[in-house]
């Protein structure tokens, strides 16, 4: 009796859900997925500010690139200086050649946006924060889900962290030879030194050769990237005359 009434109980069931619409059971589904990819999106987002939060205080130990440069090349030049042990000089060349105006933005330069879309071109324009937020939390290579992405956590990364906190991890998980990362293996690489006795001239060849590091050099530098140097010179010293340092040179 007990046997012969399981599988009437079976196709009890199935009727039961088989008498339920078609489109109703897409639609139950359709929810379930909405619900819980809204959830992962929350978690994610929770997790990301959490990180963000953290890395206020504690150093980056790695990124998704350097990471994936890790296991591409088996081993890394990568060390993490505070930025009381980087020469001043090197803070402002890297603001002179990446983003003049860091310390008068929110994370967006939008007079730098609205030149590089003035004059047609298609990159140039992002701040340091912008890149700090790509380089610790995304991936490389351009893609709109990328910028946007990127967009979104611009404001969290300048929210959270003072602006010598970003240019600190900004100059500690920037690449600046194949399988060197940070200033500090970018200084004793290139020059034997440390990041903190850099020169001005030697701050402005690593400033130089940060937008395409693997293809310049430092240490023997093109007409190119020495002409790009003593330009980020002078324009460290200006933006150290006119106050435009003011935001990361105090502690």
């Amino acid at each position: 009796m007990a046997k012969a009434g399981i599988p009437q109980k079976s196709t009890k069931r199935k009727k039961a859900k088989a008498a339920v619409p078609l489109r109703q059971r897409l639609t139950e589904r359709a929810r379930w997925i909405a619900k819980w990819s809204v959830r992962g999106l929350l978690a994610l987002c929770g997790v990301v500010v959490l990180m963000t939060l953290l890395y206020r205080f504690v150093p980056v130990p790695a990124t998704p690139y350097i990471l994936a440069e890790r296991f591409r090349h088996g081993s890394l030049e990568k060390d993490w200086v505070p930025a009381e042990q980087i020469a001043p000089v090197m803070l402002r060349a890297a603001v002179a050649a990446e983003d003049a105006n860091f310390c008068a933005h929110w994370g967006f330069d939008m007079k730098a946006i609205r030149a590089v879309i003035d004059s047609g071109q298609s990159r140039g324009a992002s701040s340091i924060s912008q890149q700090v937020a790509k380089n610790v939390y995304l991936w490389q290579g351009r893609s709109w889900p990328r910028k946007a992405l990127e967009a979104l956590l611009t404001p969290v990364v300048e929210a959270a962290w003072p602006k010598r906190r970003i240019l600190e991890v900004y100059l500690n998980v920037a690449e600046f030879d194949r399988g060197v990362f940070g200033v500090e293996a970018a200084a004793q690489s290139y020059f034997g030194i440390s990041a903190a006795d850099l020169s001005p001239r030697q701050a402005a060849l690593l400033a130089a050769i940060l937008p395409d590091p693997k293809n310049r050099s430092a240490a023997q530098p093109s007409a190119f990237v020495s002409s790009r140097a003593e330009a980020i010179a002078d324009g460290a010293a200006t933006i150290l005359a006119d106050g435009r340092a003011a935001c990361f040179e105090q502690g």
